[in-house]
């Protein structure tokens, strides 16, 4: 941007002292800032057909007046002028409400140009606008822009005209002439101008295409110079081992990999082997098999010489993977321990010595891993398990505790690909998109809560084969505003149903860690036949033996989050179900059950609850994580996403970028972002 477009926003001609605050309130400092205030919508202003406007939709009509107005008048300045007017076919009513003024031009057999709420049953328009006349093109779109404080949008309007009138010409292009030609892009000064005073939509629709481009690529420019920087400047450790004796491990695993499994591995194990440190992200929905990929890369590292680390959030999950990764490595001479805050005294102090001297090839454990005591020999891979549990701080201290080793993210959550390569994009992602073959689908029903005995008669059918079963509920408590079943209440009424037979046990969010990993022991030894819960079993805990899932009030919960849910059954041999207890009111609850009940496929799921809920509901405004565009939606426009993308890495790792003057404007916003400082983006 020019420095003339970096001039304090008082330049432009009509603002003042007081409009200049009144904008910087607004975050409107430059006229650069001014000119791409973009607005957020416009307003249709185009002629319809009647026969086409749905009932209580805003239309634009054209018509002359049928009969003189007739005003009444009622309470303190409240008015109601109504007049018929002849719109092509239809002899409708224009009802005005608190425009006395208007009286004066309706005059009979005068062309009125209206906008309002069309009553399809009355035949009637609640007008809000009026001109006299024939409407024009000219007039077909109003540009409708956010505003803050004492800015309206008309005098923001004005500002933005004289801005342009000003500083037009100094608005630079800043996209390379190669990329515009390439994807037929308007240059920038146009896509201003005809965001601001566009004459029709296809205006709107081609400025809206560059700058959906632009703002895609920039940001991905400065992600990509940001991983390029990381990745060259991280000092990782080129791993040497003897690949036979890996491929003998993986021959020698109790079932074959999947494709997804073999593909990710090589992915892994080709970082393990590069000189840069590895960073990467591996999504596996529930059950694709992401253990056994650590174990393998954990097998890698110590045939190198060197230790690794698995981090997961609960005891009980690092005791699953204890006896799971024993079981793989430790017939191949692989000592694994497991650290915890229950692992105390002599036990502790033997371990963590044993540690030290590089005795422990894998160490797994939950945040006690990252205390001060704790000390690796050659620590050479960092798996962090549902890695969204830890915080950056808890991530950074275990990252620590060797030098360089490689990292290695795991997530069961499928998160879109659209947004992993934005809010990831420093970092490498894989994909186990394939479960392991002989898995059966989880059986998923909707149903109404008035079914509720036949679920329970289905219920005790399991348990009388020795199964178990999970009941989700929103709440722990009664709420007086939210008409929810709670966790207390379904425990009692489970409870005294399957008594005597059937023990019940109850989870949620108030109890203490000590007491959430006595329930779930209770449940995994087959202690508790029933578990009703909360929420707080959506990620990591694995008991085989249960093989039914009910969701109270299951319309509350995102399909990502009842996903998750679902996921707790069906790892054992056993057929699982999922219950969904719901009776939506809305279109969106609706579509939410069916689509749970037609596909068990996370990354499928996962796309259509950011469809539905949005990017900042996917991940929780405030952890997000994910940048802020003027114009750009990462869902709908996710086709730009990914071009960008593709863009940008081709771009930062060329040679032709770094020195061509076509690129300067580009490297430019690249260097001054500080990417290449390795400074983490906003």
């Amino acid at each position: 941007m020019s420095n003339f477009l970096n001039e304090s926003v008082i330049n432009v001609k009509g603002i003042g002292p007081e409009s200049q605050t009144a904008l910087e309130i607004m975050g409107l400092f430059t006229v650069g800032d001014l000119l791409e205030h973009i607005p957020y919508r416009y307003e249709d202003y185009r002629l319809k057909d009647l026969e086409e406007v749905k009932h209580d939709e805003r239309v634009t009509v054209q018509g002359v007046v049928h009969s003189a107005p007739v005003a009444s008048y009622f309470g303190r300045k409240k008015s109601r002028i109504t007049t018929r007017v002849l719109v092509d076919r239809y002899l409708l009513t224009a009802v005005f409400f608190n425009q006395p003024y208007v009286k004066s031009k309706l005059t009979l057999g005068s062309v009125v140009t209206l906008t309002g709420k069309w009553d399809k049953h009355r035949q009637t328009l609640t007008v809000s606008e009026m001109k006299l006349g024939d409407a024009t093109r000219a007039e077909e779109l109003k540009p409708l822009y956010h505003t803050k404080g004492e800015v309206t949008t008309k005098a923001l309007q004005r500002y933005i005209q004289n801005a342009f009138k000003q500083y037009e010409h100094e608005i630079k292009e800043n996209l390379p002439a190669s990329l515009r030609d390439r994807y037929k892009l308007l240059p920038r000064m146009e896509t201003l101008k005809r965001l601001h005073f566009p004459s029709n939509f296809d205006d709107v629709k081609q400025a809206r295409r560059r700058m959906v481009y632009e703002e895609f690529l920039l940001f991905q420019l400065k992600m990509q110079a940001l991983r390029k920087y990381e990745r060259e400047n991280s000092k990782g450790i080129a791993h040497t081992y003897k690949e036979e004796a890996l491929d003998a491990f993986i021959q020698g695993l109790p079932f074959p990999l999947t494709n997804a499994q073999e593909r990710v591995v090589k992915e892994i194990t080709d970082d393990l082997r590069s000189p840069y440190r590895m960073n990467r992200l591996l999504q596996g929905d529930v059950g694709s098999g992401k253990t056994v990929v650590a174990a393998i890369a954990l097998y890698a590292i110590t045939l190198s010489g060197f230790q690794g680390a698995l981090m997961v959030p609960t005891e009980i999950l690092a005791e699953q993977h204890e006896e799971g990764l024993k079981s793989l490595l430790e017939p191949v001479g692989i000592k694994v321990a497991l650290l915890t805050s229950s692992v105390k005294g002599k036990q502790r102090r033997l371990l963590l010595e044993n540690l030290k001297e590089g005795k422990i090839d894998i160490l797994i454990g939950t945040h006690a891993l990252i205390q001060d005591e704790v000390d690796f020999k050659c620590l050479g891979l960092v798996i962090t398990d549902e890695q969204h549990r830890f915080g950056v701080e808890q991530r950074r201290i275990l990252r620590e505790k060797g030098v360089a080793p490689d990292v290695l993210f795991m997530t069961a959550t499928p998160i879109p690909r659209t947004l992993a390569i934005t809010a990831f994009g420093e970092m490498d992602v894989s994909i186990i998109d394939e479960l392991p073959a002989g898995r059966k689908k989880i059986e998923t029903y909707w149903v109404k809560h008035n079914m509720i005995d036949r679920v329970i008669g289905f219920i005790e059918k399991e348990l009388q084969k020795g199964r178990q079963a999970y009941v989700i509920c929103p709440l722990i408590e009664e709420s007086e505003k939210l008409d929810v079943q709670n966790a207390i209440d379904v425990h009692v009424m489970l409870s005294h149903t399957f008594a005597p037979n059937y023990r019940v046990g109850l989870m949620h969010g108030r109890l203490s860690s000590d007491e959430k990993e006595d329930v779930m022991k209770a449940f995994s030894a087959n202690e508790h036949h029933i578990l009703v819960s909360t929420t707080v079993v959506e990620v990591g805990v694995n008991v085989p033996n249960a093989t039914i899932m009910v969701i109270y009030d299951a319309e509350r919960f995102g399909l990502s989050q009842l996903h998750q849910l679902r996921g707790r059954v069906g790892r054992g041999a056993e057929q699982s179900y999922c219950i969904l207890l719901a009776d939506p009111k809305s279109e969106a609850g609706k579509e939410r059950m069916t689509i749970m009940t037609e596909t068990n496929d996370g990354f499928v799921l996962s796309e259509k609850d950011l469809e539905l809920r949005g990017p900042g509901d996917f991940f929780g405004k405030k952890q997000s994580g994910l940048p802020e565009f003027k114009i750009a939606d990462m869902v709908h426009d996710y086709r730009a996403l990914e071009v960008a993308r593709q863009d940008a890495v081709t771009l930062i790792n060329s040679k032709t970028f770094w020195e061509s003057d076509e690129y300067k404007c580009l490297r430019e916003t690249v260097l001054q972002s500080g990417a290449l400082a390795g400074e983490k983006l906003d």
